[in-house]
């Protein structure tokens, strides 16, 4: 006869003494089993106990989460959180050094647990650690311990950032600006000013006040990529919530991140960031973790929204100084000057303009300023014009020209094509969105130049030209061209290119001959069919396909997924694991040290949550922790891969995806549990190659055609290689 459900069989620990086996009644307060297990030993004062997990979380048991103890768990009798967390509080304040950093290696590791962490703080802690910190007596281990503490018990978010003094702030930017500093104090001291200011926007004023963008970059320049990883996660902080306003400042003593946005670029860009991060950085002989890439992409992305401003602005017609650049394209692509007033008819000289602004490609051959009223890309478009016929001038001419010679329908329009491939390339680069917090996508090749962004441009647009004469298109083939063009740009982008050289190549091989190769490729494995007996066999078999994708889904929740952890305060090298048993009647989850190497053990999994009280399943903005206050509530792409399971009354298992397709996988997956339909995108792209495979392998069979069950064998290796061939 099996065990009652409410009782666990489990081992508790006591130093000196010898395990104790014993079953614990999960109805029986957890006061009166601590009771029951200081009496079997002995023990006096069993309020001053507590039960831990004896594994490496030594997380305390409460009765919010008693419910994970699981029948073979090891547990271990220790002091109680309140009493651990006031022996500590008096022991960080010894006089002797040992017992000093003894007592904050203890709270360090102690500060992870939550249950600690409340007693801690409840004790004033946070206080007695920043009065450690600002009297400056503390360096090396001692300091770094402090840190690591302070660190630990702010990510639970119960203490407000808002509420350090300034003194504190300028210790903790000192240990970033000294030359010469422990490595453990300045990753800390690092991650503790990027949490300040992503928090607090009058905090920013003052770290912004402490640090300038020279102090930051030597720490770049080393060779640790934890601490250059933790470098430019600062400037990304600072960068995201520097004001939008333009404010003066003085360029020879400027605290660079208290500028408005514009101002911040051209500092970056005085200061040599991009190339420091690239030789020490992107071209270094270390491979690029996670989160490294993460903070490239921020980067890279930031520094792409600075254009979102010229982007968003319309051109004022009747705007002399903005007039005067259409003028300056005219006289490079015709290598003519302005005509003096007297020089001819004013109907004569309209007559020129309106000619040359033909040739140049505008819709509005009148007044071409009215072309740039649209935004996007508004004036971004005449920016990177300009650009080309300055820095890439023989190209420029000689595109201008060639096109001004053909006939008219065979033209391609300069300025036109400009226009729309500079809106072409705001959406590939999503400009003007707020960075992913899962995304590692950045491109080498856009920090290998100052102006990476109107080179991309320039090789581009001689590609839309190229592409232009390769497929002898007319002005009604406008768009098909633009869609051609997108399709190279964005098929050679995903090798990731290391150069704009690299980029170039690449871009050559992918003629339009090439696409339509690829097209047609393509194309023959999505082959449609379209008869009616073929549509009506494809209907009948579609429920079993559809069974066949709900256990794939169900398979995969039971294999689990690692999850990040991700809060608002700071990005976190956090993980949990989920999955699903194997009789799929229970979701096992639970903390992990790190990202797991395969499968997780339901075992090692703390807490889990019977599909039987799962109440739905919500998505996007519906979840809890999408209604929260901070970036991620801003963030497109976070909000795309959210998912909350509702269970009890109100609780929530709230959910982050890696990437789309494990979003899709899990919300399928629970969908499934729950008896309702699967939607996913996912789910209609696997049916339909799904059905697509089964219509061919009848349409084989009813050829006669017979499939092999076994794949044929591989053929085996010769076992002698000393041959020739006689070519007599």
């Amino acid at each position: 006869m099996p065990p009652p459900a409410d009782i666990v069989k489990v081992a508790i620990e006591w130093p000196g003494a010898f395990p104790k086996l014993m079953e614990i009644d999960q109805k029986k307060p957890l006061s009166a089993i601590i009771k029951e297990v200081c009496d079997g030993w002995n023990l006096p004062n069993p309020e001053t106990y507590a039960l831990q997990n004896a594994d490496s979380t030594n997380f305390y048991i409460t009765e919010k989460n008693r419910n994970n103890i699981k029948n073979g768990s090891i547990l271990r009798l220790t002091t109680s959180a309140a009493q651990m967390a006031q022996q500590l509080h008096e022991r960080i304040q010894s006089s002797s050094m040992d017992m000093k950093l003894d007592a904050l290696k203890d709270l360090a590791s102690s500060s992870r647990d939550i249950t600690f962490a409340q007693e801690f703080i409840n004790l004033d802690g946070i206080s007695l650690l920043t009065q450690m910190v600002e009297s400056g007596t503390d360096f090396g281990d001692l300091l770094s311990f402090t840190l690591t503490a302070f660190v630990e018990l702010m990510d639970h978010g119960i203490v407000s950032w808002d509420t350090f003094s300034v003194a504190f702030i300028k210790k903790i930017a000192s240990y970033v600006c000294k030359s010469a500093m422990d490595t453990a104090v300045l990753q800390r001291s690092l991650a503790i000013l990027e949490s300040m200011v992503l928090n607090s926007q009058d905090l920013y004023q003052k770290v912004a006040q402490e640090i300038t963008i020279g102090q930051l970059i030597p720490h770049l320049q080393g060779t640790d990529q934890d601490i250059q990883t933790y470098t430019i996660a600062v400037i990304n902080a600072l960068f995201l919530k520097a004001p939008e306003e333009k404010r003066q400042f003085d360029e020879d003593n400027v605290n660079i991140l208290d500028c408005p946005l514009t101002e911040m670029a051209h500092i970056l860009a005085q200061k040599q960031l991009r190339s420091i991060i690239l030789s020490n950085v992107i071209r270094s002989n270390k491979p690029i973790n996670d989160e490294m890439a993460h903070q490239l992409y921020v980067l890279q992305v930031l520094t792409f929204n600075l254009l979102e401003d010229r982007m968003m602005t319309k051109m004022d017609p009747q705007d002399q100084a903005q007039r005067d650049i259409i003028f300056e394209l005219r006289r490079i692509a015709f290598d003519v000057e302005c005509e003096s007033n007297n020089s001819g008819s004013i109907e004569k000289r309209k007559s020129m303009y309106t000619r040359d602004y033909k040739k140049l490609g505008f819709i509005n051959h009148v007044n071409p300023a009215v072309d740039f009223t649209q935004i996007p890309p508004g004036m971004l478009a005449l920016d990177n014009m300009l650009y080309f016929a300055r820095h890439h001038q023989d190209a420029y001419i000689r595109i201008v020209l060639e096109n001004s010679s053909r006939e008219d329908k065979h033209e391609c329009p300069f300025g036109r094509s400009s226009i729309e491939l500079t809106k072409m390339l705001c959406e590939i680069l999503k400009v003007g969105e707020l960075p992913s917090e899962n995304c590692h996508d950045f491109h080498p090749m856009f920090f290998t130049h100052d102006r990476s962004f109107e080179e991309f441009f320039c090789i581009c647009i001689q590609l839309l030209n190229k592409t232009w004469k390769e497929m002898r298109a007319t002005s009604e083939d406008f768009n098909k061209v633009m869609q051609v063009v997108k399709e190279q740009i964005t098929r050679a982008l995903t090798i990731k290119p290391n150069s704009l050289d690299q980029f170039k190549s690449r871009l050559q091989n992918l003629s339009y001959t090439e696409i339509l190769k690829l097209r047609q490729s393509e194309r023959m494995n999505q082959e449609d069919f379209q008869s009616r007996p073929i549509l009506e066999l494809r209907e009948k078999i579609q429920p079993e396909i559809m069974e066949l994708i709900k256990q794939q889904r169900l398979n995969r929740l039971c294999e689990g997924t690692c999850f990040r952890k991700i809060s608002s305060r700071r990005r976190q090298d956090k993980f949990w694991y989920c999955r699903l048993s194997p009789n799929h009647k229970v979701l096992h989850y639970g903390d992990l040290e790190e990202s797991p190497q395969g499968e997780v053990p339901h075992d090692s999994l703390q807490d889990k949550l019977p599909v039987a009280d799962i109440k739905a399943v919500v998505t996007g903005k519906d979840c809890p922790h999408m209604k929260e206050k901070g970036a991620l509530k801003q963030n497109k792409e976070v909000l795309e891969l959210a998912f909350s399971v509702l269970y009890e009354s109100d609780e929530y298992l709230n959910f982050i995806a890696p990437d789309k397709h494990e979003y899709c996988v899990w919300t399928d997956g629970l969908n499934a549990l729950l008896g309702k339909e699967m939607t996913s995108e996912f789910t209609r792209s696997d049916m339909d190659t799904l059905l697509n495979m089964e219509m061919k392998l009848r349409l084989l069979d009813l050829e006669n055609i017979q499939i092999p069950e076994v794949p044929p064998p591989i053929p085996k290796e010769p076992s002698n290689y000393d041959f020739v061939y006689d070519c007599n």
